[in-house]
C-alpha cells in the first residue's frame, strides 16, 4: 500500500520532461541568487558578502510574495510606466486624413 509520501518521493524520483519548466533552484532559492555566491568565492570581500546577502534577501523576498526574478521585472516596468500605455509610439500613430 503506498502512501502520499510514497507518492511524492516517487515523483521526484521520476523526473519528467515536463517538469523541465520549472526553475533552476540554488538550494532554497532562485538560481540566479547563486551568481552572487560565484562572485563572493572569487573576491571575498566585505563588499561582496553584503551584496550577496542583500541580492539572497531579494531574491527571498520575491519568492515570498510569489513572484520569479522575470516576473517581478515585469511588474516593476508596469508599475514603472503606469496606467497610460499607449500600443504605438508616436512616429507610428496614423494622422487623420479628409477625402471629401
Amino acid at each position: 500500500m503506498s502512501t502520499a509520501l510514497d507518492d511524492t518521493a516517487d515523483a521526484k524520483a521520476n523526473a519528467h520532461w515536463r517538469n523541465s519548466m520549472l526553475p533552476a533552484r540554488f538550494f532554497a532559492f532562485d538560481a540566479r541568487a547563486g551568481i552572487a555566491f560565484f562572485i563572493l568565492l572569487i573576491y571575498a570581500r566585505w563588499i561582496t558578502l553584503f551584496l550577496t546577502v542583500v541580492s539572497t534577501l531579494l531574491f527571498w523576498i520575491l519568492e515570498k510574495r510569489g513572484l520569479t526574478f522575470p516576473s517581478a521585472i515585469r511588474a516593476f516596468r508596469s508599475w514603472l510606466v503606469g496606467q497610460n500605455r499607449p500600443a504605438w509610439i508616436k512616429l507610428r500613430h496614423r494622422k487623420m486624413v479628409d477625402y471629401g
